[in-house]
């Protein structure tokens, strides 16, 4: 698995596909080994990088069927990568289905992707807190708006925006707070900045 990963990391670093091509391979016979029934959580961690690999290829090419192989492999790895056993890497397998699925949604006619999309990253959302994994939840926040604002791009529905500014709102607020504690060493903002 070592080698998929340092060959991913040079294609998703290139511009051509030949470094990815290469991971995809390397990932696909390291599954030879790390089969599920022998070794579940290195399987699925496994099927977690080859759908980071197949979804940087299909971000790169103009089908369907790399994100589609992306989607199927992240969906695969959340059979052993549950909520109950390991909570952090089940919310970040399940963004990275939200990602997939916004893809392939953007390319698709219909809107039943992107809802999936929104879906799998609300379930992110259930441990990827503020409060735990801020950074992450950022993450997530900000996918949910490019979903939604995806969304509205395909059927112009008001709601869309709403809810890709209400995804947004949050991640700005920490930022500004970030910033204060930053410049001011203090940990809130002041209620009232003109009293100072």
């Amino acid at each position: 698995m070592n080698l998929g990963n340092t060959l991913r990391v040079l294609g998703e670093r290139g511009s051509g596909t030949a470094r990815l091509e290469e991971s995809v391979e390397a990932y696909r016979e390291a599954l030879q080994e790390y089969t599920r029934e022998r070794v579940p959580l290195d399987w699925a961690t496994t099927q977690i990088s080859l759908g980071a690999a197949l979804e940087t290829l299909g971000e790169r090419e103009s089908g369907t069927a790399r994100l589609e192989g992306a989607v199927e492999a992240y969906r695969e790895a959340l059979q052993e990568m549950t909520r109950d056993r390991v909570p952090l890497e089940w919310a970040t397998t399940q963004n990275n289905l939200g990602t997939a699925l916004m893809d392939l949604g953007t390319r698709e006619s219909g809107t039943a992707r992107l809802a999936e999309a929104v879906e799998a990253h609300r379930e992110a959302t259930q441990e990827l807190t503020r409060a735990r994994v801020p950074l992450q939840w950022a993450v997530t926040q900000h996918n949910l708006a490019v979903v939604h604002r995806a969304l509205f791009e395909k059927d112009r529905e008001p709601r869309h925006l709403d809810d890709a500014i209400e995804a947004i709102d949050g991640i700005v607020f920490m930022w500004l707070v970030s910033k204060c504690v930053f410049l001011t060493g203090r940990p809130k903002p002041s209620a009232n900045p003109a009293s100072q």
